[in-house]
């Protein structure tokens, strides 16, 4: 009969369409749960190869600058908390070059996992600690003498994504396998100097009631940009050729 053929088809129908949307559920869940597994799996091995004691030492110097506006009291001026929060930025800085430090580096290099993910989490892993040691440090100065909270905050972010660039450019660039030490060398060396030295033009280094304040962080939101930039592009798996023209394998 016509109608009870229809409505067979429809049922039919119905119960492929069930199964097939079940089916995609399935995979789904199961490729979610191995994603989850995996990122687990990876999560313990790079906690234990994380430079820990470099950066717990660069963090605590710079909650020392932090506090030194406390420690004097009274005598304690905007531009002493104001340069002591630099030099605290500083600090966290030298600590985030060594983020990449990594002895195993050449026996994960042949892992599943690309770089630029290895990367991505052991930065994910240091935020939160890097973030709560910043918060610290500008509540160690006093209300009275602080400098603009967003301002210096975005001085810091910068120096550290330059500190990051720098590691990720020494990785893609070297085979060693501890870079944080020269990456760290190289930062300090060009920080000092650039304090004392930097055009007035492009000034960076300047007080909140200045003038050039808010033009001198547009110039800090740049170099955060590209410091960004470099950490992302060097993130990326090289292409190594092979003697002859070929293309030869990932590192």
């Amino acid at each position: 009969m016509p109608g009870v053929s229809g409505a067979t088809s429809r049922a039919a129908s119905g119960a492929t369409s069930r199964a097939a949307s079940g089916a995609t559920s399935r995979a789904a869940s199961g490729a979610t749960s191995r994603a989850a597994g995996a990122w687990r799996a990876l999560v313990r091995p790079v906690v234990r190869t994380l430079p820990w004691r470099a950066i717990g030492v660069a963090g605590g110097l710079g909650l020392l600058f932090a506090a030194a506006p406390r420690l004097l009291g009274e005598d304690a001026t905007g531009r002493l908390a104001l340069n002591a929060l630099r030099m605290s930025a500083l600090a966290f800085a030298l600590g985030a070059a060594f983020l990449l430090d990594d002895p195993a580096r050449h026996t994960t290099a042949a892992v599943p996992t690309r770089r630029a993910v290895r990367h991505t989490l052991r930065l994910a892993l240091v935020v939160p600690v890097a973030a709560l040691g910043w918060t610290v440090a500008l509540l160690l100065v006093p209300a009275g003498v602080r400098p603009p909270v967003g301002g210096v905050t975005l001085e810091a972010a910068a120096a550290l994504a330059l500190a990051l660039a720098g590691a990720a450019f020494a990785v893609r660039r070297s085979d060693s396998t501890r870079p944080g030490q020269a990456v760290a060398g190289a930062l300090f060396t060009t920080a000092v100097p650039a304090s004392l030295l930097w055009p007035e033009r492009w000034a960076l280094f300047v007080a909140p009631d200045d003038e050039r304040w808010a033009a001198a962080h547009d110039r800090w939101t740049v170099l955060l940009c590209a410091a960004l930039a470099v950490w992302a592009m060097c993130g990326a798996e090289p292409v190594r050729r092979r003697i002859g023209g070929g293309l030869g394998s990932r590192s």
